[in-house]
């Protein structure tokens, strides 16, 4: 179990945990990043459809979030809150990345302050892991074709399974709208990989482990928190 109580081995309050990452606290920090790393991951990369740009949108929202903790009043959750600067920020790229196509579409891309990723180490069961990533390979890409609005919407309620309340709150859609975009997403997909796989229960998107840890490293780097 995550914790920063060693005490009592329970999770602080979100409150709490708040104010110390509000005070700067690196404990805290993490346990954020830790707690909110995989919904958030999963939001931006609906956005980005690339693993390595999800990455790095995530980094700038972090950063975005913790240097601007003191504008958070608890008017909704924290992860509300944190996923509208992710997803904030994801379009925020997407639409500077156009705008620099548009203008020079052969320049190459400006290099961002993003601290670089180490490629994960080789898996120990390369057979078995080739096997279940093909199967998410296919779920993913079948989700990475839908159209926007429907790939937020279908992350959010299938993939991370918040409810219809939340996901609108979240996405600041009225809640029929997150209905209607819910029904013709999953239409979508059983579209693609009804008659391939039929219906697949896996956990697709990861992002855990050592991926976790990298991001919220470099988070807690670019911080500058000191000692």
């Amino acid at each position: 179990m995550l914790s920063l109580d060693t005490a009592t081995g329970q999770m602080p309050a979100e409150a709490d945990l708040i104010q110390r990452a509000a005070a700067r606290d690196k404990a805290a920090i993490r346990l954020i990043i830790q707690i909110h790393n995989q919904r958030l991951y999963r939001l931006v990369r609906a956005i980005t459809l690339n693993d390595a740009d999800a990455e790095d949108v995530l980094q700038e929202a972090y950063l975005r979030a913790f240097r601007n903790l003191d504008s958070f009043h608890g008017d909704s959750s924290l992860a509300t809150w944190l996923s509208r600067i992710a997803i904030n920020t994801a379009l925020m790229r997407r639409r500077a990345e156009r705008r620099q196509k548009r203008r020079a579409p052969d320049a190459a891309a400006v290099q961002a302050d993003i601290i670089p990723f180490p490629s994960p180490p080789t898996p120990a069961d390369p057979e078995r892991v080739m096997a279940q990533r093909q199967i998410l390979n296919f779920v993913e890409r079948a989700a990475d074709a839908l159209p926007d609005p429907f790939r937020l919407v279908f992350m959010a309620r299938v993939i991370e399974g918040l409810n219809q309340a939340e996901t609108a709150d979240m996405l600041g859609l009225p809640e029929a709208t997150v209905k209607t975009r819910l029904h013709r997403a999953r239409r979508m997909i059983r579209d693609r990989v009804e008659q391939q796989i039929g219906p697949v229960m896996l956990e697709a998107f990861p992002f855990a482990g050592a991926r976790c840890a990298r991001l919220t490293d470099a988070v807690i780097a670019r911080l500058d928190l000191g000692e």
